[in-house]
């Protein structure tokens, strides 16, 4: 039997490195929803071309492009053992269609672990970020500082915030995500299938909660 997992994670969570990390271990492919987009509109796919005149007019994406997307992708022989989704569904409404879909491939979503990190967690992981003028090389006040305090280690430039790591920018950005993502939580949760997850340790000792929480998982 296929396994399909719904990895979910706020910004900040290390979700990426994460579905990497387990995708990986458990070999079944990581399928990213913004992955799938740009491949689409790269190709030039009919989907892709849809999906494009509303991106490039800043609108969202309807859930039936989207869906059709990842319908499209989950058919390929990579994805007979399963997949670990990430960023698809958002909503309640595109976790229906995703058990629809699954269904037509003798598969279900087995599992959603849900990577909690606190608020102010999250808040102090982004926002010190701080990146090189120069070459863009990454640096952070608490988990990789700088050895000089403003300047780069690599090419001696400045060193500065980009809007989207500002505190403003940063706790919008959470505070929208948690929002919009309590509904998804709560109907996983009454499903029976929401795995909570502790965010807050070493990066190894996440993946080894996440990959111990999947080996019970039928």
């Amino acid at each position: 039997m296929p396994i399909f997992i719904v990895l979910l994670g706020p910004p900040g969570a290390g979700k990426g490195t994460q579905a990497q990390r387990v995708a990986k271990a458990l070999d079944i492919p990581h399928i990213s929803s913004g992955d799938i987009f740009r491949e689409n509109i790269k190709k030039q796919t009919d989907l892709g071309k849809e999906a494009n005149r509303f991106i490039t007019k800043g609108e969202l994406v309807p859930d039936d492009l989207t869906i059709a997307m990842i319908k499209e992708r989950l058919s390929r022989t990579d994805c007979e053992s399963g997949a670990l989704l990430d960023g698809f569904p958002r909503t309640p409404a595109q976790a229906e269609a995703l058990s629809k879909i699954l269904s037509e491939f003798d598969g279900k979503v087995n599992a959603v672990p849900y990577i909690n990190v606190a608020e102010h967690e999250l808040i102090e992981r982004l926002t010190g970020r701080w990146t090189c003028r120069a070459q863009g090389h990454v640096f952070h006040e608490k988990f990789n500082p700088p050895k000089r305090a403003g300047v780069c280690d690599f090419d001696g430039s400045e060193l500065y915030q980009r809007d989207d790591d500002k505190v403003e920018t940063v706790t919008r950005r959470i505070k929208v995500y948690l929002e919009q993502t309590m509904p998804l939580i709560e109907y996983y949760k009454k499903l029976g299938i929401l795995i909570d997850i502790n965010g807050e340790q070493t990066i190894d000792q996440v993946t080894a909660n996440l990959l111990k929480a999947l080996e019970k998982v039928k």
